[in-house]
């Protein structure tokens, strides 16, 4: 095992793609070559109740720290050694759903981590309560982005993605669609709408069969490809 590398004993627990046992806290890989700010973010999640199953200070090395570990969610810096954070995500989602934790809010980073697999960023100008919360919600499978980046990125995609054939979604399904891609839970979105938080549950998984999909990571990538807002 290399320096910054750290892998508990004991059998690999079911992360993303295994079915996780009621109550059990939230299993953690954190990745970042930064060790005092590595520390830091592991001594917080720990402290907020989740469990950080495996560290690494690098890109390689996360990858096969998740292979080991098969955590929920991998938090990992964007700018590594070896693999960047994007090159991590492209080698471990979808049965480790990524969070990208990075000094860079650069609309080309988020792009680039959101493509490659990442299920949210956040800028690490973010408090401990937001990125437990963040963290949380990856392991949900929601999408989670720092406040003004998910406007950034369907702006972009506004401008560039060429029109496609796409089933029909029905006028709510697309309210809904366009909600969850900003990043609202199904609560938020059901405040907004007027609605339960049960019927945009209903809307996006009547969206997600539409689309033959199976999360809303997904569903927030095909949005944002497709150039919807909440306009």
């Amino acid at each position: 095992m290399c320096p910054g590398e750290q892998i508990p004993s004991g059998p690999a627990e079911p992360g993303a793609g295994g079915a996780a046992a009621p109550g059990a806290p939230v299993t953690v890989v954190v990745a970042d070559d930064h060790p005092i700010w590595r520390d830091a973010v592991e001594r917080d999640l720990a402290a907020a109740g989740l469990r950080v199953v495996g560290v690494a200070g690098d890109g390689e090395k996360a990858v096969r720290v998740c292979r080991a570990t098969r955590p929920q969610v991998l938090v990992c810096d964007l700018q590594m050694p070896g693999l960047s954070g994007a090159e991590v995500a492209a080698q471990v989602a979808p049965e480790v759903r990524v969070l990208v934790l990075s000094a860079s809010g650069e609309q080309d980073d988020v792009l680039q981590a959101v493509r490659s697999g990442a299920t949210g960023y956040l800028v690490k100008s973010a408090s401990t309560a937001e990125l437990v919360d963040a963290v949380h919600r990856t392991a949900r499978g929601e999408a989670v982005f720092t406040s003004g980046l998910a406007g950034l990125l369907l702006g972009e995609y506004r401008r560039t993605a060429d029109e496609v054939d796409a089933p029909r979604l029905t006028p709510r399904e697309t309210e809904v669609l366009r909600l969850v891609a900003k990043g609202l839970t199904a609560r938020q979105a059901g405040e907004r709408l007027g609605v339960s938080h049960r019927t945009v549950e209903n809307h996006v998984n009547s969206t997600l069969s539409k689309l033959h999909l199976h999360n809303r990571a997904q569903l927030v990538r095909y949005a944002l490809e497709h150039g919807l807002d909440g306009d």
